[in-house]
Protein backbone atom coordinates (compact mmCIF):
# COMPACT_ATOMS: atom_id res chain seq x y z
CA UNK A 1 0.00 0.00 0.00
CA UNK A 2 1.76 2.96 -1.29
CA UNK A 3 1.90 5.56 2.22
CA UNK A 4 4.06 9.31 1.90
CA UNK A 5 4.18 11.57 4.89
CA UNK A 6 6.63 13.77 6.07
CA UNK A 7 7.96 15.14 9.12
CA UNK A 8 7.51 19.20 10.00
CA UNK A 9 7.72 21.07 12.73
CA UNK A 10 5.00 23.26 14.23
CA UNK A 11 3.39 24.31 17.08
CA UNK A 12 0.38 22.66 18.15
CA UNK A 13 -2.31 22.92 20.97
CA UNK A 14 -2.31 20.80 23.80
CA UNK A 15 -4.40 17.00 23.15
CA UNK A 16 -5.63 15.28 25.87
CA UNK A 17 -6.80 12.12 24.92
CA UNK A 18 -8.10 10.46 27.67
CA UNK A 19 -8.75 6.53 26.67
CA UNK A 20 -11.29 4.70 28.75
CA UNK A 21 -10.50 1.40 27.94
CA UNK A 22 -8.42 0.02 31.09
CA UNK A 23 -5.36 -1.93 30.84
CA UNK A 24 -5.57 -2.71 26.93
CA UNK A 25 -4.46 0.58 25.96
CA UNK A 26 -2.41 1.77 29.43
CA UNK A 27 0.45 1.71 27.25
CA UNK A 28 -0.15 2.59 23.93
CA UNK A 29 2.33 5.13 23.18
CA UNK A 30 1.18 6.27 19.94
CA UNK A 31 -2.13 7.25 21.60
CA UNK A 32 -0.88 8.44 24.75
CA UNK A 33 2.08 10.11 23.50
CA UNK A 34 2.70 14.18 24.78
CA UNK A 35 1.97 17.07 22.67
CA UNK A 36 2.15 20.51 23.52
CA UNK A 37 4.47 23.63 21.93
CA UNK A 38 7.35 22.45 20.06
CA UNK A 39 6.48 18.84 19.81
CA UNK A 40 7.34 17.32 16.18
CA UNK A 41 4.37 16.56 14.03
CA UNK A 42 3.63 13.89 11.57
CA UNK A 43 2.04 15.03 8.46
CA UNK A 44 -0.02 11.80 6.88
CA UNK A 45 -0.81 11.89 3.04
CA UNK A 46 -2.71 8.05 2.09
CA UNK A 47 -2.59 7.94 -1.54
CA UNK A 48 -4.53 5.20 -2.84
CA UNK A 49 -5.13 3.62 -5.98
CA UNK A 50 -7.87 1.75 -6.93
CA UNK A 51 -7.46 -0.50 -10.37
CA UNK A 52 -10.49 -1.09 -12.55
CA UNK A 53 -12.41 -3.46 -12.12
CA UNK A 54 -13.68 -4.95 -15.55
CA UNK A 55 -17.17 -5.50 -14.13
CA UNK A 56 -17.62 -1.65 -13.72
CA UNK A 57 -19.86 -1.07 -17.04
CA UNK A 58 -19.15 1.43 -19.43
CA UNK A 59 -21.07 4.90 -18.83
CA UNK A 60 -21.74 7.39 -22.20
CA UNK A 61 -23.20 9.95 -19.69
CA UNK A 62 -20.88 13.09 -18.05
CA UNK A 63 -20.44 13.55 -14.08
CA UNK A 64 -19.40 16.19 -11.95
CA UNK A 65 -18.50 16.03 -8.00
CA UNK A 66 -19.78 18.75 -5.66
CA UNK A 67 -18.04 19.22 -3.19
CA UNK A 68 -18.42 16.74 -0.42
CA UNK A 69 -20.02 17.79 3.06
CA UNK A 70 -18.95 16.80 7.03
CA UNK A 71 -19.19 18.17 10.24
CA UNK A 72 -16.55 19.92 11.48
CA UNK A 73 -15.21 17.60 14.05
CA UNK A 74 -14.79 14.93 10.97
CA UNK A 75 -13.43 17.05 8.02
CA UNK A 76 -10.40 18.21 10.08
CA UNK A 77 -6.95 18.13 9.26
CA UNK A 78 -6.04 15.86 13.11
CA UNK A 79 -7.02 12.07 12.74
CA UNK A 80 -10.07 11.37 14.90
CA UNK A 81 -9.87 8.48 17.06
CA UNK A 82 -13.08 7.01 19.17
CA UNK A 83 -11.53 4.95 21.89
CA UNK A 84 -15.63 4.58 23.34
CA UNK A 85 -18.77 4.68 21.95
CA UNK A 86 -19.39 8.21 23.31
CA UNK A 87 -15.94 9.73 23.11
CA UNK A 88 -14.30 11.18 20.18
CA UNK A 89 -10.50 12.22 20.49
CA UNK A 90 -8.07 12.95 18.10
CA UNK A 91 -4.10 11.69 18.07
CA UNK A 92 -1.42 13.45 19.14
CA UNK A 93 1.70 14.73 16.97
CA UNK A 94 -0.31 13.71 13.45
CA UNK A 95 -2.15 15.52 10.95
CA UNK A 96 -3.47 14.76 7.56
CA UNK A 97 -2.20 16.65 4.56
CA UNK A 98 -5.67 16.83 3.41
CA UNK A 99 -9.30 16.75 5.25
CA UNK A 100 -11.21 13.85 5.21
CA UNK A 101 -13.48 15.01 2.57
CA UNK A 102 -10.76 15.90 0.02
CA UNK A 103 -9.30 12.45 0.46
CA UNK A 104 -12.24 10.49 -0.47
CA UNK A 105 -13.29 13.32 -3.44
CA UNK A 106 -9.72 13.03 -4.95
CA UNK A 107 -9.78 9.38 -4.68
CA UNK A 108 -13.06 8.62 -5.98
CA UNK A 109 -12.17 11.03 -9.03
CA UNK A 110 -8.97 9.53 -9.64
CA UNK A 111 -10.77 6.47 -9.74
CA UNK A 112 -13.51 6.93 -12.20
CA UNK A 113 -10.69 9.45 -14.59
CA UNK A 114 -8.27 6.45 -14.64
CA UNK A 115 -10.69 3.99 -15.28
CA UNK A 116 -11.49 4.79 -18.76
CA UNK A 117 -15.12 3.63 -17.89
CA UNK A 118 -16.80 7.06 -18.15
CA UNK A 119 -16.62 9.90 -21.37
CA UNK A 120 -15.84 12.53 -18.67
CA UNK A 121 -15.52 13.56 -15.13
CA UNK A 122 -14.97 17.03 -13.28
CA UNK A 123 -15.05 19.11 -10.27
CA UNK A 124 -17.95 21.08 -9.80
CA UNK A 125 -17.46 24.43 -11.22
CA UNK A 126 -14.94 22.86 -14.47
CA UNK A 127 -16.88 23.83 -17.39
CA UNK A 128 -18.10 20.69 -18.53
CA UNK A 129 -21.71 19.97 -19.06
CA UNK A 130 -22.53 17.02 -16.94
CA UNK A 131 -25.49 14.70 -17.48
CA UNK A 132 -25.07 13.90 -13.50
CA UNK A 133 -24.13 15.22 -10.12
CA UNK A 134 -22.52 13.37 -7.39
CA UNK A 135 -23.47 14.63 -3.72
CA UNK A 136 -21.24 13.00 -1.03
CA UNK A 137 -21.90 13.36 2.97
CA UNK A 138 -19.32 12.25 4.99
CA UNK A 139 -20.37 10.92 8.37
CA UNK A 140 -17.72 8.98 9.34
CA UNK A 141 -13.50 9.17 8.88
CA UNK A 142 -12.21 7.89 12.72
CA UNK A 143 -10.08 5.35 14.00
CA UNK A 144 -12.81 3.22 16.33
CA UNK A 145 -11.95 0.98 18.88
CA UNK A 146 -15.42 -0.54 18.95
CA UNK A 147 -15.10 -2.73 21.92
CA UNK A 148 -11.39 -4.43 20.73
CA UNK A 149 -7.82 -4.38 21.48
CA UNK A 150 -6.73 -2.48 17.79
CA UNK A 151 -9.19 -0.09 15.95
CA UNK A 152 -10.28 -0.39 12.92
CA UNK A 153 -10.46 3.08 10.07
CA UNK A 154 -13.85 3.28 9.60
CA UNK A 155 -15.39 5.66 6.85
CA UNK A 156 -18.99 6.13 6.32
CA UNK A 157 -20.67 8.16 3.63
CA UNK A 158 -24.03 8.89 2.01
CA UNK A 159 -24.07 9.06 -1.85
CA UNK A 160 -26.73 10.71 -4.50
CA UNK A 161 -26.39 10.65 -8.17
CA UNK A 162 -28.66 13.93 -9.52
CA UNK A 163 -29.86 13.89 -12.66
CA UNK A 164 -29.07 17.22 -13.87
CA UNK A 165 -31.84 17.66 -15.97
CA UNK A 166 -34.87 17.19 -13.50
CA UNK A 167 -33.07 17.38 -10.30
CA UNK A 168 -34.22 14.03 -9.63
CA UNK A 169 -32.28 11.44 -7.46
CA UNK A 170 -31.18 8.56 -9.91
CA UNK A 171 -29.46 6.51 -7.15
CA UNK A 172 -28.55 7.01 -3.59
CA UNK A 173 -26.69 4.45 -0.86
CA UNK A 174 -24.55 4.70 2.16
CA UNK A 175 -21.31 2.94 2.00
CA UNK A 176 -19.12 1.77 5.14
CA UNK A 177 -15.24 0.71 5.22
CA UNK A 178 -13.80 -0.66 8.67
CA UNK A 179 -10.90 -1.71 8.12
CA UNK A 180 -9.15 -3.00 10.89
CA UNK A 181 -5.63 -1.54 11.55
CA UNK A 182 -2.71 -3.99 12.25
CA UNK A 183 -1.33 -2.23 15.45
CA UNK A 184 -2.28 0.68 17.67
CA UNK A 185 0.61 3.24 16.24
CA UNK A 186 -0.70 5.96 13.89
CA UNK A 187 1.23 4.84 11.22
CA UNK A 188 -0.05 1.12 11.45
CA UNK A 189 -4.01 3.06 11.94
CA UNK A 190 -3.24 5.70 8.34
CA UNK A 191 -2.15 2.07 6.59
CA UNK A 192 -5.54 0.84 7.44
CA UNK A 193 -7.62 4.63 6.29
CA UNK A 194 -5.71 4.18 2.95
CA UNK A 195 -7.13 0.83 2.56
CA UNK A 196 -9.97 1.85 3.68
CA UNK A 197 -10.26 4.64 1.38
CA UNK A 198 -9.58 2.26 -1.57
CA UNK A 199 -12.38 -0.45 -0.87
CA UNK A 200 -14.96 2.55 -0.24
CA UNK A 201 -13.82 4.13 -3.96
CA UNK A 202 -14.09 0.95 -5.36
CA UNK A 203 -17.81 0.15 -4.13
CA UNK A 204 -18.70 3.97 -4.83
CA UNK A 205 -17.14 4.53 -8.40
CA UNK A 206 -19.02 0.69 -9.96
CA UNK A 207 -22.08 1.81 -7.72
CA UNK A 208 -22.35 5.18 -9.22
CA UNK A 209 -21.60 3.67 -13.14
CA UNK A 210 -24.51 1.23 -12.57
CA UNK A 211 -27.00 3.36 -11.43
CA UNK A 212 -26.17 6.29 -13.76
CA UNK A 213 -26.86 3.59 -16.66
CA UNK A 214 -30.06 2.62 -14.85
CA UNK A 215 -31.25 5.50 -14.95
CA UNK A 216 -30.67 6.35 -18.58
CA UNK A 217 -32.58 3.11 -19.39
CA UNK A 218 -35.73 4.76 -18.40
CA UNK A 219 -35.26 8.40 -18.66
CA UNK A 220 -34.69 10.00 -22.12
CA UNK A 221 -32.28 12.08 -22.36
CA UNK A 222 -31.13 14.67 -25.02
CA UNK A 223 -27.84 13.72 -26.05
CA UNK A 224 -25.58 16.99 -27.39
Amino acid sequence: MSLYKTSARRTLPRFTLALALGTLLAGCSSLLGGGGSGESSTIYAPDPRVAPDPSWPHADWQLTLSPPTAARMIDSFRIAVRPTPAELQVYRGASWSKTPTDMLQDTVLRTLEDSGHIPAVARQGSGITADYKLVIDLRRFEADYNGNVLPAATIEANVKLIHNIDQTVAGSRTFLAAQPATGAEVAQVVDAFSVALQRVSAEMVGWILASGNAHELTHETPRR
